[in-house]
């Protein structure tokens, strides 16, 4: 029951979704919960390619995508994406640690980061959309979940970069086998979509490895320059490898 109620905790830190009112909280669940983000992501991924099975019978391809993109970004609050801005304004504008944490504390955008946010959201699109249909469902079920791993990695082996902040109650750091279970719920639809054949077994191996190297990329660039983590570095981590597993995804598939 204790498990049950650090996932629903999960959901509701990262989504909009509704959870049963006998849950309660208690503040010290959250730094548990983080064993439950990738399990989040099996929820949104879920919806979301729910969502686009239903688009893909009526409408074209492409329209698809973008109704499945619009209500997974819905359901998660565009929690990850303004992550992904704010890193991006952060990194882009801030010459200093003080100076970057300041600009990433803004909530207003910048250049960099609508610039950075537009491009990724085109390339998650018309990567997508490329895809046949059940090879795109698959993408959505090894992307949502993995790229939540890779950012639950940096709470893992990470030091949080402010003395205050909106992921601070996830900061603590996590055990290895709290991270093992985050792993698991990770790897298992993925698992499921090779046995299905949605994706080809080199496009999760090349997956993991590109988004993996493309989490330490990041990771090396947030200690060197603001020492730690934040919670838009999760979001940008999130974002970044989610965006690479659908790139792999497409280049693995046979042309």
């Amino acid at each position: 029951m204790h498990q049950l109620r650090l996932f629903f905790t999960a959901l509701q830190f990262f989504t909009r979704l509704p959870i049963p009112g006998w849950v309660g909280f208690d503040p010290a669940w959250l730094n548990q919960a983080s064993r439950y983000f990738p399990l989040v992501g099996v929820v949104v991924a879920l919806i979301t390619s729910a969502a686009y099975l239903v688009a893909a019978w009526f409408l074209p391809a492409p329209v698809a995508v973008i109704i499945s993109t619009a209500i997974g970004i819905y359901i998660t609050g565009a929690f990850h994406e303004d992550g992904f801005a704010d890193m991006c304004d952060g990194f882009g504008g801030g010459m200093t640690p003080e100076r970057v944490l300041e600009i990433m504390k803004d909530s207003r955008i910048g250049a960099y980061g609508a610039i950075g946010t537009i491009c990724m959201l085109a390339l998650k699109l018309v990567t997508l959309a490329m895809m046949p249909t059940l090879a795109a469902v698959g993408a959505l079920l090894v992307a949502h979940p993995l790229s939540r791993l890779m950012a639950t990695s940096l709470i893992w082996r990470l030091d949080y970069a402010r003395a205050e902040g909106k992921a601070k109650p996830l900061a603590q750091k996590m055990s290895s086998a709290e991270f093992m279970i985050a792993a698991l719920t990770a790897m298992l639809p993925a698992v499921a979509v090779i046995a299905l054949h949605w994706l080809p077994a080199t496009a999760l191996a090349s997956s993991v490895v590109a988004a993996a190297i493309a989490t330490f990329w990041l990771a090396r660039k947030f200690v060197r320059r603001i020492g730690g983590y934040t919670g838009d570095c999760l979001g940008a981590v999130q974002q970044v490898a989610e965006v690479t597993i659908y790139l792999c995804a497409l280049a693995c598939l046979p042309q």
